[in-house]
């Protein structure tokens, strides 16, 4: 109880619970962002109506998603200066000028388009309203290309001096920015915002496969649209997990080379050992410096990490006490991350083999395993977040700035009083919209009124062209 009261845990269950409601949004929008410039291009280069239809009904979760990722995105830039003034003064001149990037960049680039591609569609034509959902998707992108820049630079630093003052300031920007782990973190976390996306597109068309064959089918339901809908998610499961995976196993070699006290952490391993196991189950005793109950795969540690099976493993015993993180989030926080990830690839490979038996819609098991699957990329990634930042303690920047010594002067029920706040607030605003979006996934998709047929604009300024004008009364005619 007693971690409870310090202002600097209080600060980091502050941090840490903005930071896990905030993160669901951005990587659902990469991905969902990435999605709509595909069914945007692919209705254009095909004029089949379903990807407008699907389009239209994906824009809306989008645009929710988008408007509360960028609130609680706000929201924690605050707390640099009230609860790590500290931290802020101290690396500022390096994270400062890498979030300017994110905001010149990728936000001008998302609010910029956002209103084109949200109620463009007739004024502007096809054309321009592709290239407008395009810059969205690559504002989204570009967005996580900084975060994940700035991030990463916090786990392996380079690229700085330290002046007189104990700041970290730059000497070499490629060098910051393109820091030793950062190409892993971007391809993992970017992959990981595509199966994200897919699972929950994937989990809610089977929602709705189920729900149209259980009962009587309304007309304007939009059938083939589910359909897609469904398909393109198992494609995007069965290519993208199994990359997902390897991208994961290069990450963690990254890690081991720069990191080794985190992976000694979510490894399991209190003690170096050579050759190592692999253990898949345990209870951290951190006071013993012990893992009890351990399940472990002899050898098999020793083949992941060192791709040989006589190498050696460095255990937490390798380095100062001082230093350790704490095991257990790291250490449970692996495993569920992991785990997700092969349950990820089965639903891919069991929907390989339907596709080629040809019941892919009409698999049901397949569907309900879908649906509980739907919410899985959002719990990987947010224990991936445990994984790296709480096994990145007791540093804000590794090796080089503890978080001890990065807090405000401010006072533990301070703190907690923010907190208490936060929790109230995020549940009753940001619990209101997941709800909303949780009532737009229940409708089905169904077919859309405003079909462009010959790719230009319909409307410019609030005038519509007699052509088009003529075109519409041509059509109430025949009807």
């Amino acid at each position: 109880m007693e971690w409870f009261f310090e202002a600097v845990n209080l600060a980091r269950l502050q941090f840490a619970f903005t930071v896990a409601f905030h993160i669901i949004f951005p990587v659902f929008t990469i991905g969902l962002a990435s999605f709509l410039f595909v069914l945007n291009l692919q209705h254009l280069r095909t004029q089949n109506p379903v990807y407008l239809d699907m389009f239209n009904y994906w824009k809306k979760i989008f645009t929710l998603s988008f408007g509360m990722g960028v609130v609680s995105g706000i929201v924690m830039s605050y707390q640099f200066g009230t609860n790590w003034s500290v931290y802020a003064d101290k690396v500022g001149p390096i994270l400062g000028p890498l979030i300017g990037y994110e905001v010149l960049s990728a936000f001008f680039l998302e609010a910029g388009f956002l209103g084109v591609m949200l109620f463009g569609r007739k004024r502007v034509g096809a054309k321009l309203h592709l290239f407008a959902t395009g810059m969205v998707a690559l504002g989204t992108l570009s967005s996580g290309f900084w975060i994940l820049s700035v991030n990463s630079w916090m786990q392996t630093p380079a690229g700085h001096t330290i002046n007189e003052l104990g700041q970290f300031v730059p000497v070499d920007w490629f060098a910051v920015i393109f820091n030793p782990s950062f190409l892993h973190r971007l391809a993992h976390m970017i992959l990981a915002a595509y199966l994200t996306t897919a699972f929950v597109v994937g989990g809610v068309a089977a929602y709705h496969l189920l729900k149209t064959r259980k009962g009587k089918v309304d007309p304007s339901v939009n059938q083939e649209a589910i359909r897609k809908m469904f398909s393109m998610a198992m494609w995007m499961a069965a290519i993208v997990a199994p990359i997902q995976i390897f991208a994961g196993d290069a990450h963690g070699l990254n890690t081991l080379k720069y990191q080794p006290m985190k992976i000694a952490a979510l490894e399991g391993h209190f003690e170096s050992q050579k050759p190592a196991g692999l253990v898949l189950f345990g209870i951290p005793n951190e006071e013993e410096a012990r893992m009890d109950y351990k399940v472990e795969i002899p050898l098999l540690g020793s083949l992941i990490l060192r791709h040989d099976l006589d190498g050696e493993v460095q255990g937490l015993d390798a380095f100062p006490r001082e230093d350790w993180p704490p095991m257990a989030p790291p250490f449970y926080a692996f495993r569920v991350m992991v785990g997700i990830g092969f349950l990820m690839l089965g639903i891919g490979i069991w929907s390989l083999v339907m596709r080629k038996r040809g019941k892919l819609y009409e698999a049901t098991k397949l569907h309900k395993a879908a649906i509980i699957m739907a919410p899985s990329g959002f719990i990987a990634v947010i224990s991936g977040w445990i994984v790296t930042e709480v096994g990145r303690q007791p540093f804000t920047v590794y090796h080089l700035l503890r978080t001890a010594d990065s807090v405000s002067p401010v006072d533990a029920p301070a703190v907690a009083a923010s907190l208490i706040a936060f929790i109230v607030v995020y549940f009753a605003l940001f619990g209101a919209g997941i709800r909303y979006i949780l009532k737009q996934m229940h409708k089905p998709p169904v077919y859309s009124e405003d079909v462009l047929h010959d790719g230009s604009p319909e409307r410019a300024a609030g005038f519509v062209p007699p052509s088009i004008t003529d075109k519409r009364a041509t059509s109430r005619s025949r009807a």
